[in-house]
């Protein structure tokens, strides 16, 4: 079976069970080797900070798609089944696009549109993948072990004190990120007082995050690694009252890799999961890896 997937969230569900794809979206990176297949769409933002890369998707969009698909790239790796997905065109191709390049092919590949909000959206999401590439059993299997995986976090944290916990998906302007997040710190032992579990992003006013007081702070940007967040740091550090937060104040600043662990519905939420235990809780599970890096409060040089 020939599948194309058009989200990095697809790519990696997809391979999780078994199958490689013939070809992805310019942004699918994991598993690493994924990197190496045709890319069928590419991005029609471009801009070095987050305001000017925040302004230019909101140009964008207004105007239509913010990708475009190549067509000729389909037509040549023939799919007889297109993952898409249903939640945001921003982020990556959706089913809507999809539709619209289909008429100029010669074939008619299933269309998949993949959607979650919430971690169970997550277990759907593989059993649909599961279903649709005839790896069901693979799919089971693969949430048993994942639910498995958070089971064992909650056990740890029970009884322990929740930290009031913020994860930004953009720093400027500040975004908090919604979703399946507050799920993700909720397993991990913290306090989520920025969103409920399966609500949008939202933008957020500078104030209202001194006025939250969050008391461990993540920097996640959605599309961001570490270093590049970590090369962003001064749009927080130059905001009015950064270092009274009590986050900054008791070096519990976090830049996490956005892409690779809370902005996709993919199965490494689950690390993501045991990441930001290791945030909350050093002292039961020890620090964070080495690919969670300490934002200073203090300017790069």
């Amino acid at each position: 079976m020939n599948v194309v997937s058009t989200s990095p969230s697809g790519t990696e569900i997809c391979c999780a069970l078994g199958v490689e794809p013939v070809a992805v979206s310019h942004a699918c990176d994991y598993p690493p080797r994924v990197a190496e297949l045709p890319s069928i769409d590419f991005s029609r933002v471009r801009g070095e900070s987050s305001a000017e890369r925040h302004d230019r998707v909101r140009t964008v969009s207004a105007e239509g798609h913010v990708y475009r698909l190549d067509v000729e790239t389909l037509r040549e790796v023939g799919p007889d089944l297109i993952l898409s997905q249903e939640v945001c065109g921003v982020c990556a191709v959706d089913t809507t696009l999809v539709d619209e390049v289909l008429c100029d092919l010669d074939t008619d590949p299933d269309v998949v549109g993949l959607r979650a909000n919430t971690l169970d959206d997550l277990f759907s999401c593989i059993e649909r993948v599961g279903e649709a590439v005839g790896r069901e059993e693979c799919a089971s299997e693969l949430n048993a072990e994942l639910r498995r995986r958070l089971d064992t976090i909650d056990r740890q944290v029970k009884g322990r004190e929740r930290p009031r916990v913020a994860i930004l998906e953009w720093l400027d302007p500040p975004i908090a990120a919604g979703n399946w997040v507050p799920e993700l710190v909720e397993h991990a032992g913290g306090e989520y007082g920025l969103a409920s579990p399966g609500d949008r992003t939202v933008e957020l006013d500078w104030e209202e995050v001194r006025e939250y007081d969050p008391e461990v702070l993540v920097a996640a940007p959605c599309g961001y690694d570490v270093e590049t967040t970590l090369a962003r740091r001064e749009e927080l550090l130059d905001r009015e009252g950064w270092k009274e937060l009590s986050a900054v104040r008791n070096g519990r600043v976090y830049a996490m890799d956005g892409a690779s662990y809370l902005n996709r519905w993919s199965p490494r939420l689950v690390d993501a999961a045991e990441r930001l235990a290791a945030c909350l809780h050093p002292d039961e599970f020890g620090p964070p890896p080495a690919d969670v890096a300490a934002l200073s409060a203090e300017r790069s040089t």
